[in-house]
């Protein structure tokens, strides 16, 4: 098989579904060893391996809890044994609890820092070590690293040190010759909105895709995409950096265009003659 990433080694943690299940068989269809990263649901990640495999791409899933640091050494520990290298390292798993801050105890705040921070950094710490001829680094983010919004307290915080961490791994791991990245997302189709939107209180989707300028949630497909072009050759002058993928919604403000009457509405795409 000849494709753009065969030869290459990649680590994408919570891969078993959503947009990590996404980039691993997108990858793999372009010839990577991807290893499938899970917690819980061995059946789910056994189908992205067989998926990978069918499109022609090496895969093995390895179960580990990056929660917990010794998942982390456990989860690259497996990387050296089955292949000796890596050149990707994806963080992609995240998790928190959805509430006011006044309502946020301690054991929220311990496990969002263990969940959405320290994986980032103790992945990054392992997968240097297995960069043996430079290589990438992703984390995923999403827009409450830069925008307040109701219930996101315990996790946005940790997304923009995440962000923060991206920079200041570019610096010192340049020198290394890998090079580090992010993907800020916004609204993006998955199980995890669903769930989101789908607590008592929250307002309903609806009311927020009318803010989101290109009129829809994004998809899992549309942050692989993002991710891959980061993995890829085509961004090899880019570090440091992280890339928002939020149909417009973080650039939009109120007083939306929807909420205007004449003369201020959108009129049709004007034409010529």
């Amino acid at each position: 098989m000849n494709g753009k990433y065969d030869g290459k080694i990649a680590v994408i943690t919570g891969s078993s579904r959503g947009i990590g299940r996404h980039l691993a068989l997108t990858l793999a269809a372009e010839g990577a060893a991807v290893v499938v990263n899970y917690r819980q649901n061995a059946d789910l990640a056994d189908d992205v391996v067989a998926e990978a495999r069918r499109l022609g791409g090496r895969a093995i899933s390895v179960k580990a809890d990056v929660e917990d640091p010794q998942g982390i050494a456990e989860l690259f520990t497996a990387v050296a044994a089955e292949y000796g290298r890596l050149d990707f390292f994806v963080n992609n798993a995240a998790a928190a609890a959805f509430k006011k801050i006044v309502d946020l105890k301690l054991h929220h705040l311990d496990r969002s820092y263990a969940m959405n921070l320290r994986p980032f950094v103790l992945g990054a710490q392992e997968a240097v070590k297995l960069m043996d001829n430079g290589g990438r680094i992703v984390a995923i983010t999403s827009y409450g690293s830069t925008h307040g919004f109701a219930s996101y307290a315990a996790l946005g915080p940790y997304k923009a040190a995440v962000e923060s961490f991206i920079r200041y791994m570019a610096v010192e791991f340049a020198g290394y010759g890998i090079n580090v990245n992010g993907v800020n997302g916004g609204l993006i189709q998955s199980d995890s909105l669903d769930f989101f939107y789908g607590m008592p209180g929250m307002a309903p989707m609806e009311r927020v895709l009318e803010t989101i300028p290109l009129g829809r949630p994004g998809t899992v497909a549309d942050m692989a995409n993002a991710v891959e072009f980061l993995l890829s050759d085509k961004s090899a002058y880019m570090t440091g950096q992280t890339l928002v993928v939020d149909g417009g919604m973080t650039v939009a403000a109120a007083p939306y265009y929807h909420q205007v009457t004449e003369p201020f509405t959108l009129p049709k795409r004007p034409t010529r003659g």
